[in-house]
């Protein structure tokens, strides 16, 4: 059976896409900072069905040389990967000149960079061996990178920048058999963003986890999560003219997925 990765598994939207993923006969290979959580969830799609192979790994994202050591060696392990879920990701209150900069540059630091590293790990691996099935890269955005949301500028920059490289890196790996998918959840129930006071349109992370699953199935280039509402909300978060949006967005703390 083909086999998937995925980054940042110990926990939210990645646990939940990994039982997700073991139902639907994937083997896994799971990797995060915390390797309890890991273990324990291993340990769990194991007992509920013998045949799955999952393979557990320790890994901080924001060290770029780990994570390209890492994916090898997933690719080592499992042998048969189509497919990589870039879905590392932090959170938390962080403002402009608030004095906690460094929390702004740690957002940075996983979601971007460490995004980028497992798309670009991931793409070696794949142009140095015989191309044997599908092949797909699933990056985990953020409606939240629509639109820059007071509050929340390094989370939002972040998703943003991780939208525009994984469009890019699209078009340079199309030649390789490799799909790009941008998936950008709205409010997904999970410890992200269980601070926020206001979650409209929120779902709890297994009905998220089966919508992403689904969506990774048909591959679409970019989607919402859920999709309705939240495309049509993406589309008017991007065409609201600069001023409206800065009136309507003034003041506002935390409110993003």
């Amino acid at each position: 059976m083909a086999s998937a990765i995925i980054t940042g598994a110990s926990s939210g939207i990645g646990q939940a896409l990994a039982r997700e993923l073991a139902k639907r006969g994937w083997d896994l290979g799971l990797s995060a900072r915390r390797t309890d959580a890991l273990d324990a969830l291993a340990g769990e799609i194991r007992r509920a069905d013998g045949r799955r192979r999952v393979v557990v790994k320790r890994l901080d994202v924001t060290d770029t040389e780990a994570v390209q050591t890492a994916i090898a060696a997933f690719f080592r392990d499992l042998g048969d990967v189509e497919l990589v879920v870039a879905n590392a990701g932090i959170g938390g209150d962080h403002r402009v000149g608030d004095g906690r900069f460094a929390r702004s540059r740690d957002i940075i630091a996983t979601n971007l960079i460490g995004g980028m590293a497992t798309v670009d790990a991931a793409v070696v691996c794949w142009r140095d061996s015989p191309r044997t099935g599908p092949r797909r890269i699933v990056g985990i955005t953020s409606v939240a990178g629509f639109r820059g949301l007071p509050g929340s500028s390094a989370y939002s920059a972040s998703k943003a920048g991780f939208s525009v490289y994984l469009e890019a890196a699209r078009g340079e790996v199309r030649k390789l058999g490799i799909e790009v998918v941008d998936i950008a959840p709205g409010f997904i129930d999970t410890p992200l963003n269980r601070d926020i006071p206001s979650r409209p349109f929120v779902v709890d992370v297994e009905k998220g986890a089966r919508r992403i699953a689904d969506l990774i199935e048909r591959a679409p280039t970019r989607s919402t999560v859920p999709v309705w509402p939240w495309n049509l909300i993406g589309w008017v978060m991007r065409n609201v003219p600069d001023a409206l949006w800065a009136r309507m967005s003034a003041g506002r703390g935390r409110d993003h997925a």
